[in-house]
């Protein structure tokens, strides 16, 4: 490539402008259809591959399942709509520009970097899901349950390629990634449904009447694998619930909800939830069952439905991992404030790539999205408070924009105060989120109208 033909190819990447700094100009603002897409295309994605025969080997019954499936998910849709998408649309900021005007730059540039290693481990787990598919054809030995370092040098080298093609995608944007969604997403779904379908007789089923009988007996058991530990009704609705929680409660997809033209486009996400988080963790389930405990996303799927399994396995790991590094680039943006968003989803990409060779990533991926979402969920309540709480009890808003604050420390002793306890609390980490979410409320307020008090000459400038 010419020194000339690379200055274009650098031009064209600058003007892929994504509102990284100020509110979503009117006329960029998007449909519902995008948003169905977007949340459909994320949801019925490769997580579903893993998530749903870890529920089989952590031994939860089928009536526990299905119960905590249809309420998990239903609270996680009602976060999106009536947590996060009205902030979102009433202040069209990323997370990261909105919590710089509540914590200051010192703070949400510490935030940022932490948000976006998660991100990019998760999207790295994405990654590492499509490998498994692509490496069908070489005979690659896949990762077992047990597996935490890189199983072959041929793995390293497909997971690699797959996370070119994740980065090239995300580098193209919010809209690109959102019309590759809607491509994708209905050829997915009926793949996922007619493997399962498809392996349905080896395991009994000839009739619907079969179904429920054999789901007891042989798909969700309660029997536990061996050095597994016991999943309950209740682990299965705070996961289904909490398995996005940086998401929805932690506010990270105000990044993608501020290009909603209305709030209740955040009604959305229950066609990720429900195609994905239900019916999706349902089939994959079925899938595992059939392949005697295997767990590799590619081989389960290949059992089911041959070749185009997958290939669904590679798109549904894109899906994925596309909007999730889309995600970790624009906070990575806040660390490196003069340099183009594009340049940074490249770094971020070889970062996250490299992570993805580890398959520990997704052999423990119920373990790692609750602690990524303990984490992270924090700055979201902060958020919450700020926005919702702040004007009925008296209390300025946007405290650090109105007044200078470089670093505020209520917000930071809020995140690590409420983290800090959540892990000396006696409970299983799926469940230490919630208790998290109010202490983080209560510890940011109460300190925020100290400072507020001890400051009124700074209080009664703050416009």
């Amino acid at each position: 490539m010419s020194s000339e033909q690379g200055s274009k190819l650098v031009e064209r990447l600058d003007s892929m402008y994504e509102f990284d700094r100020e509110p979503v100009a009117e006329g960029k603002r998007h449909g519902f259809r995008s948003f169905l897409g977007m949340y459909a295309g994320e949801h019925v994605a490769g997580t579903e591959f893993v998530i749903g025969p870890l529920f089989v080997v952590h031994g939860v019954t089928a009536a526990d399942l299905f119960l905590g499936l249809v309420i998990g998910n239903l609270l996680a849709v009602l976060s999106w709509t009536f947590v996060c998408a009205p902030i979102a649309v009433s202040t069209r900021l990323t997370l990261y520009w909105q919590l710089r005007k509540v914590c200051g730059p010192y703070l949400t540039y510490l935030y940022s970097v932490v948000n976006a290693l998660m991100f990019c481990f998760l999207a790295g787990a994405m990654i590492a899901v499509a490998a498994t598919a692509v490496g069908l054809p070489f005979n690659m030995p896949m990762p077992e349950l047990s597996d935490r370092l890189p199983t072959s040098f041929t793995w390293v080298v497909i997971v690699f390629l797959v996370g070119a093609v994740v980065t090239a995608l995300a580098i193209l944007g919010f809209e690109k990634i959102a019309r590759f969604a809607r491509v994708c997403v209905p050829w997915m779904f009926l793949v996922f449904v007619a493997s399962a379908v498809a392996v349905l007789p080896q395991l009994g089923v000839t009739s619907p009447g079969d179904f429920w009988p054999v789901a007891n007996e042989k798909i969700w058991t309660g029997v536990v694998a061996e050095g597994q530990t016991k999943f309950t009704f209740w682990h299965v609705l705070f996961f289904a619930w909490f398995c996005n929680l940086a998401m929805h409660i932690g506010m990270s997809d105000m990044t993608i909800l501020r290009y909603a033209r209305k709030w209740q486009y955040g009604f959305a996400s229950a066609a990720g939830m429900y195609l994905g988080h239900f019916v999706a963790w349902i089939a994959s389930g079925i899938l595992c069952a059939a392949a005697l405990g295997a767990v590799a996303p590619g081989p389960i799927a290949y059992l089911g439905a041959g070749m185009a399994g997958a290939v669904c396995v590679v798109v549904a790991g894109w899906t994925t991992a596309n909007p999730t590094l889309y995600r970790a680039g624009l906070a990575f943006q806040m660390a490196t404030p003069n340099w183009r968003r594009w340049k940074v989803t490249l770094f971020t990409g070889l970062a996250t790539t490299a992570a993805a060779c580890f398959p520990a990533l997704v052999m423990k991926l119920l373990d790692f999205v609750a602690l990524y979402g303990l984490i992270l969920m924090p700055m979201g309540a902060v958020i919450f408070a700020d926005f919702w709480l702040f004007p009925r009890l008296g209390l300025k808003s946007d405290w650090a924009a109105k007044t200078g604050v470089l670093f505020s420390r209520p917000a930071f002793l809020a995140w690590v105060g409420s983290v800090g306890i959540a892990f000396l609390m006696p409970l299983e980490i799926f469940f230490k989120a919630l208790p998290a979410w109010f202490l983080t409320v209560i510890i940011y307020t109460g300190l925020s109208f100290l400072e507020q008090r001890r400051n009124p000459e700074r209080r009664e400038a703050a416009v």
